[in-house]
C-alpha cells in the first residue's frame, strides 16, 4: 500500500508578534527576508502556534517589509494572538512514502527582534 505522509518543511521559531489587525481580511504578514529564511511563499498556508496561550490555528503569508521584523496576525485571527506573544510558525510539505524523499526542514531560531539568531540543522 502506497500513502503520504506530511513532514515539517520549515519552522520561524519563537517568533514575536508585532501586531494583530482585525480590520484586515485574513492571514499573516511576515517580514519578506524570513519568508526567504524559512522558504516560504507568499499565500502558503501555516501553521501558528502560540506559546503563550496554546492557540493554534492555520492562515497564509503575506509578504511583509524586508528586514521589518514585521510579524502581524491579521483578521479573526488576531483574536488568537496579541503583540508581544511568542509565535512558532510552521509550513509542511506532502511527500511519498518513501524514506528518500524526507527533506532537511529549515528551522529558524529568532531572537526578541525577530532577528535570526541561529538557523538549526536537524
Amino acid at each position: 500500500m502506497s500513502f503520504r505522509r506530511t513532514i515539517l518543511k520549515s519552522k520561524l521559531h519563537r517568533a514575536t508578534v508585532t501586531e494583530a489587525n482585525l480590520e484586515y481580511e485574513g492571514s499573516i504578514t511576515i517580514d519578506s527576508q524570513l519568508m526567504k529564511l524559512a522558504d516560504l511563499w507568499p499565500f502558503e498556508r501555516v501553521e501558528i502556534y502560540n506559546i503563550a496561550s496554546g492557540t493554534r490555528f492555520a492562515t497564509y503569508v503575506i509578504q511583509g517589509r524586508p528586514g521589518s521584523g514585521e510579524i502581524c496576525i491579521n483578521g479573526a485571527a488576531a483574536h488568537l494572538a496579541n503583540p508581544g506573544d511568542k509565535v512558532i510558525i510552521c509550513s509542511y510539505v506532502e511527500v511519498d512514502d518513501d524514506p528518500h524523499s524526507i527533506l532537511d526542514p529549515k528551522i529558524t531560531l529568532l531572537d526578541d527582534s525577530n532577528q535570526p539568531k541561529r538557523a538549526l540543522e536537524i
